[in-house]
């Protein structure tokens, strides 16, 4: 449905944060205290994806201070959201028949830290996990350097959270991750990653990269195509660098042409599609769930996402059913085939 007037221009600059009296039909700002600043979050709000997921902005801001990122000085630091506003958001979403929540901030493993209670995460998802009618909870820009034992613990005890994690470490070589301001180096990676795989055994693992870094040289980007390989991440994006105005990296000396970055971050991809390929072959002639998410008239099928994929940026499982199924239903779909990170299949 368009909206216009005010109110359509609120949402097409705001998008989800704008909130909607819907009786009234007006819409209005809804103010929320957060550490003496107001933000446009909480509350009642339009819901701008499909009805059966929703994401739930947690917290606005971040303290990290990447040297690529404009996001802090946009931003500002990072400002937390109340738990219980959070939950009761998640409740009201499930109320409008949600079943997929998926939790995004700049950094939502540093939730809570401007309270002073660092790891409020974990309770956050145990709150979220009660919550009636939400079946899926999904993690995304999770960082590495946050990573602790009680947050695997708590992905692990709250059912509804899927073993699947977006974990954008944007390089592997310590000179590059240095000069971008990150905080890993790449044993402390390895380790973080090889312990997620220990203790979540099948979690999906989504990364992103960036090439082209001012001043990677062909032996650091060489490493990084080394990595890949070794690591081979489940989901992996990669971009170009892209040079943005007021960071630090944006200063720096040895910028590298747009068509040598761009011609890395292809070669970054096309290595991951071929471990992704390799990956969707193991899932052929097994029983996965999957959310409905439509009919493609044109291949005249269903298709839906399983846990192991986030909307828009990871694959589809596309499926016949001699049943009907509805939009938002979960159903089980029998893998018959893999191509190009997409599943085909039957359902059950």
């Amino acid at each position: 449905m368009k909206i216009y007037g005010t109110v359509g221009k609120l949402i097409d600059r705001y998008g989800t944060e704008v909130t909607v009296d819907n009786e009234k039909t007006k819409a209005f700002i809804q103010p929320i205290r957060y550490n003496s600043r107001y933000y446009a979050l909480g509350g009642k709000r339009v819901i701008s994806t499909p009805a059966h997921y929703a994401y739930l902005k947690i917290a606005e801001g971040c303290n990290n201070r990447c040297h690529y990122c404009a996001i802090p000085g946009i931003r500002g630091p990072l400002h937390s959201r109340d738990l219980a506003d959070c939950v009761a958001e998640a409740r009201w979403l499930a109320g409008e028949g949600v079943k997929e929540l998926i939790i995004v901030a700049q950094d939502p493993t540093a939730y809570g830290e401007d309270w002073g209670k660092p790891g409020s995460i974990c309770e956050l998802l145990d709150k979220l996990n009660k919550v009636p009618g939400l079946e899926w909870i999904r993690i995304m820009y999770a960082y590495p350097e946050r990573i602790t034992d009680d947050f695997i613990a708590a992905m692990k005890r709250n059912e509804k959270v899927v073993p699947y994690l977006d974990l954008p470490i944007q390089h592997c070589n310590d000179t590059i991750l240095k000069n971008m301001n990150r905080r890993s180096n790449r044993a402390e990676l390895l380790e973080v990653i090889g312990k997620l795989r220990r203790e979540i055994p099948g979690i999906t693992l989504r990364t992103t990269l960036i090439a082209g870094f001012p001043g990677e040289t062909e032996e650091q980007f060489e490493d990084l195509c080394n990595f890949v390989k070794e690591v081979r991440f489940d989901r992996l994006g990669c971009f170009a660098y892209s040079q943005e105005e007021g960071t630090p990296a944006a200063l720096l000396p040895d910028q590298i042409d747009d068509e040598v970055k761009n011609h890395r971050a292809e070669i970054i991809m096309e290595s991951q599609m071929n471990i992704m390929d390799r990956l969707g072959e193991k899932q052929v002639g097994r029983d996965i769930t999957v959310l409905t998410e439509g009919f493609d008239r044109y291949a005249e099928c269903w298709f839906g996402r399983s846990a192991m994929d986030a909307p828009d940026i990871d694959g589809k499982v596309f499926f016949s059913a001699e049943t009907k199924p509805y939009y938002g239903e979960m159903v089980t779909v029998h893998v018959d085939e893999a191509i190009d990170g997409d599943l085909f299949g039957t359902r059950v």
